[in-house]
Parts: C-alpha cells; structure tokens; sequence
C-alpha cells in the first residue's frame, strides 16, 4: 500500500463512521412514526368474576366482555426529551351490538357533570376506540351508571 492509499482509506472509514454515527443519533431521538394504534378488538383482557361492577353493569342489561386494559402511551418533548404514561380502560361493555368502555368513578378524583369536564376526562377515550358507542361512566357509591356518548363536528 502506497501513503496516498492509506490516507483515503482513513478518509473513508472516518466518513463511514461519522454517518453511522448520526444515523444512530437520529435514530434514538426520532419519534416512533406507527406508534399509535387504536385498541382493536382482540385486546380485551379478561372480565374479573364476583365483582360489583360487573353485577351492576349486567343488571342493567350489558355483557362484560372484557376487563381491565392498560394502553401504554409515550410522548416526545420539545424532540428530545421522552415521556411516558398510560391510559387504563375499565372495562369494556356491549349492549344492542354496541361497544362500550367503562370508566369507573374513583373518589379521589370525581368527575363533575359539566360538558368541559367531560370532556376533559372522558373524551380521549372515546377517540382511542373509535369503533365504540360511547363511554359508561359507573358510579359505584350511588350505584348508577351515566351513558355518555360524544359528538364531534369538525369545521372547514
């Protein structure tokens, strides 16, 4: 090997690197793109027996056919920095062959029964399984359970 033939392989294995590098780069900070799924069908986990909720949802005429489902959620911030969190899902209902999800009311955090409130609270479960009816909000203490179902108009 001649001096100039190492020189331009120094060359090329340092740009090899330098772009091996920066794709890598990008890769771990860049946003998952298909990262957003809705919940399908199948991802229903199993309906709990003996439970009061269940008792309650079945007297007044649904059928329970799935339970407690976690939906992971994870964000980008300012494209850098990652977070994470979830979304739970009570249950899932059906009534009439419409589908419902079921967010049971907890009392460290009661929902107000105004149109911002339930919004804010229930509204993104709604547009997580678009395929559903509606939302049943079940209160436990006063043994009731509040339909909910969301209309969207969107403007041009």
């Amino acid at each position: 090997m001649q001096h100039g033939d190492t020189l331009i392989l120094i060359l090329l294995l340092g740009l090899l690197a330098a772009w091996a590098g920066i794709s890598f780069r990008k890769w771990l900070y860049e946003p998952y793109a298909d990262s957003f799924q809705p919940v399908r069908m199948t991802d229903y986990n199993e309906v709990p027996e003996d439970d009061d909720v269940v008792e309650l949802l079945i007297g007044a005429g649904f059928d329970v056919v799935g339970g407690k489902t976690k939906i992971p959620i994870s964000m980008t911030l300012n494209q850098k920095e990652e977070l994470y969190s979830r979304l739970f899902i009570d249950y899932f209902a059906e009534k009439e062959d419409n589908l419902y999800l079921v967010k049971v009311a907890r009392e460290r955090k009661p929902l107000e029964m105004t149109g911002s409130a339930i919004r804010d609270m229930l509204l993104v479960y709604s547009l997580l399984v678009p395929e559903a009816a509606g939302v049943l909000y079940v209160d436990m203490n006063g043994r009731k359970i509040k339909q909910i179902t969301f209309h969207i108009e969107v403007f041009e």
